[in-house]
């Protein structure tokens, strides 16, 4: 499990180090950055695929993503010098029981190059426990020069990989170094939500070829078909209850007519079924989210960004309730602003709550020694 995440100069996200739990709540204002923390998780996320830099270019690359305040800011909010003396620098990161991660990303020298602007690798280092230590590292790069630990604990000779290169993508073998390829995979597993689509031409709404789905895709479209994988392969009982939760004496049916998985959702008081297409975009929208949360194939980290759109009030108790026993067997971030969501899972949940101070997000009430305990690799 993940116990800590770590970025710095990531749009608002100037210095942060959060503490993580099982299920943890991230909340806070419009502004105050929440939405830049889901896209730092992200960005991580894209490491293990060697797919950050891509990621960033996406975004406007890496000088559009950087934390655009000065280097370092007065106890009052007071402006402390506005020339850089530091170099370029993005760093991301996260601790957990088993293992710890840290990349930090930097501009290329400059050159003749077109590609002048592509981000570059300057560290990257992965470690054993939550905390960066010399005697915990498993692997170290620095520039193109990578090493790793060998069975016996002593340093291979170093190796050369591409300057866009993740140690994780390039050297994950499990001859030299397992625990690369443990991370690389766990990475991977990580899942993002984020506002399904509900319109009249969402693809959730659509009749489909269905294959067995035991991960809702991130557009919804697959929704029949991971519906049905839930009642024969999942938790047939959790997705009743479910759908009961939110709406009393209703029921979810998936059938098939060649091939075709169609949704047919049995409300009391109707004298027929509803189809995905009749269905409001609120309890279609729930439907998703019962989809994507009672997955029979549970990820490592789960992350859902403002859930409670188009929801509702009324079924924010029942998405909790989803969200809680979702958390028995994958760790969960929720990303919103919606109090009565935030508070029916306070029970259950660690709450974080961001706010801006001097153009940069930080977590309300963290003082500089309650951070959990963070060493950033250096260049």
């Amino acid at each position: 499990m993940l116990t800590t995440l770590a970025v710095e100069n990531y749009r608002s996200l100037r210095d942060l180090v959060l503490p993580l739990s099982r299920l943890t709540v991230v909340t806070g204002v419009n502004g105050s950055g929440k939405s830049n923390l889901y896209r730092a998780l992200r960005l991580l996320a894209d490491a293990g695929r060697n797919g950050a830099v891509a990621a960033l270019a996406r975004e406007g690359g890496l000088p559009s993503t950087l934390w655009a305040g000065p280097e370092a800011v007065g106890k009052h909010g007071t402006v402390r010098g506005t020339v850089r003396t530091k170099p370029v620098g993005l760093r991301l990161g996260f601790g957990g029981d088993e293992f710890g991660y840290a990349l930090d990303f930097g501009l290329p020298v400059p050159g003749e190059s077109m590609f002048d602007l592509d981000p570059e690798y300057k560290r990257e280092c992965l470690w054993r426990g939550p905390v960066l230590r010399p005697a915990t590292l498993l692997a170290d790069r620095a520039g193109p020069a990578v090493r790793v630990r060998d069975d016996s604990g002593a340093w291979t000779a170093s190796s050369r990989i591409g300057l866009t290169d993740s140690v994780l993508s390039e050297l994950a073998d499990p001859r030299a170094c397992p625990e690369l390829m443990i991370v690389r995979e766990r990475l991977r597993s990580w899942r993002f939500y984020d506002q399904f689509r509900t319109d009249p031409g969402a693809p959730a709404r659509q009749d489909r070829v269905g294959t067995r789905t035991p991960v809702l895709d991130h557009d919804g479209g697959d929704l029949a078909a991971a519906l049905r994988t839930i009642q024969e392969s999942g938790d047939d009982e959790a997705l009743a209850t479910a759908v009961a939760d939110a709406f009393p004496r209703s029921r979810v049916e998936v059938d098939g007519v060649d091939g075709l998985l169609r949704l047919r959702f049995h409300q009391h008081g109707l004298l027929r079924p509803l189809g995905a297409a009749e269905l409001s975009d609120g309890t279609l929208r729930y439907l998703l989210w019962v989809a994507a949360l009672l997955s029979p194939r549970p990820p490592e980290l789960l992350v859902l960004n403002e859930p409670e759109t188009s929801l509702h009030p009324d079924l924010l108790p029942a998405l909790a309730a989803l969200i809680v026993k979702a958390a028995q067997r994958a760790q969960i971030v929720v990303v919103s602003h919606a109090q009565p969501l935030v508070q029916a899972l306070a029970e259950h949940a660690a709450t974080l709550e961001l706010e801006k101070s001097a153009g940069a997000t930080t977590l309300a009430g963290q003082g500089r020694l309650d951070r959990p305990a963070w060493h950033w690799p250096k260049r």
